[in-house]
């Protein structure tokens, strides 16, 4: 089990499931669907068996380019913790899992669960010939809160767009900054990314752009529902990581990459997502 949650890196969940809280949350508190732990319990499992096959895919599909890079080739498959049979198995089992859990959700659920499946599958195979690959896999982690909205009505809504269209615009651009790191592997390995595409200091300007749209999507929401003070102190948190994340990464310097991705990222998500919920409790 160890050495899966690594093939997975497990705790990089912690970036979609908050804003999956938000959508699901949000149906309960703005519609006429109740809670249920049941949904939520399904919901949650909607998303770990999501993310699971979609990163054991990528693990899969990149072992032969992980184990050139000196950054990954110390991961599961290439170090040979986890073969790559395993992994596809373990890929096949979780979408498997996905589908079977959407199913006991509704019917919309169960019949999107393929086209899910096939954005944030098909996230690994993107960067063999486009650099919007970022922007791919911003678009697979955006379905949670939308995804978790659809669990609760069965039904597409507006204001949860708004959330879900934040998600894309924020993983993007700081999956752009965990890119630069590979910035000169990615060229010569004719690899695409935004910045073997367009160099670090042009890929930081695209980031800073995608983290201001990041930031108005956030704050839509307020024009379409009610919210409180806890939510406007919650978007104050979450723009104010963003900048913190850009003071953080210089294109000379990238010795803090990994704490301005991981840490400041997951600070933001969780953090935003309790001031969501601590707003939608204080206004009932």
């Amino acid at each position: 089990m160890k050495k899966y949650l690594s093939l997975v890196t497990f705790a990089h969940t912690i970036f979609a499931m908050p804003f999956a809280f938000i959508g699901f949350f949000l149906a309960v508190t703005t519609t006429d669907y109740r809670f249920d732990w049941v949904k939520l319990v399904l919901m949650v499992l909607c998303m770990v068996f999501a993310r699971n096959a979609a990163m054991a895919f990528n693990r899969y599909l990149d072992r032969h380019i992980d184990s050139k890079n000196p950054r990954t080739k110390q991961r599961d498959i290439p170090s040979g913790r986890i073969s790559p049979a395993s992994a596809l198995t373990f890929t096949i089992a979780n979408c498997l899992l996905f589908v079977a859990t959407a199913w006991c959700l509704n019917n919309l659920c169960f019949y999107l669960s393929p086209v899910a499946l096939l954005v944030v599958l098909g996230y690994s195979a993107t960067k063999r010939f486009t650099a919007l690959c970022h922007m791919v896999l911003g678009l697979g982690l955006s379905l949670a809160p939308i995804g978790a909205y659809l669990a609760v009505t069965g039904q597409f809504a507006l204001t949860p767009l708004f959330f879900s269209l934040a998600v894309l615009c924020w993983v993007s651009g700081f999956d752009i900054i965990y890119a630069l790191q590979d910035e000169d592997f990615d060229r010569g390995e004719n690899l695409h990314s935004i910045p073997a595409w367009l160099g670090k200091v042009n890929a930081l300007r695209l980031s800073t752009f995608l983290h201001v749209l990041s930031a108005a999507f956030v704050v839509m929401p307020v024009f379409f529902t009610q919210v409180g003070v806890l939510y406007y102190v919650g978007i104050l948190f979450f723009c104010g990581m963003l900048i913190y994340q850009h003071l953080l990464v210089k294109p000379n310097d990238l010795s803090r990459v990994n704490f301005a991705f991981m840490t400041t990222n997951g600070i933001a998500s969780v953090v935003f997502a309790v001031f969501f919920l601590l707003d939608r409790l204080w206004i009932r």
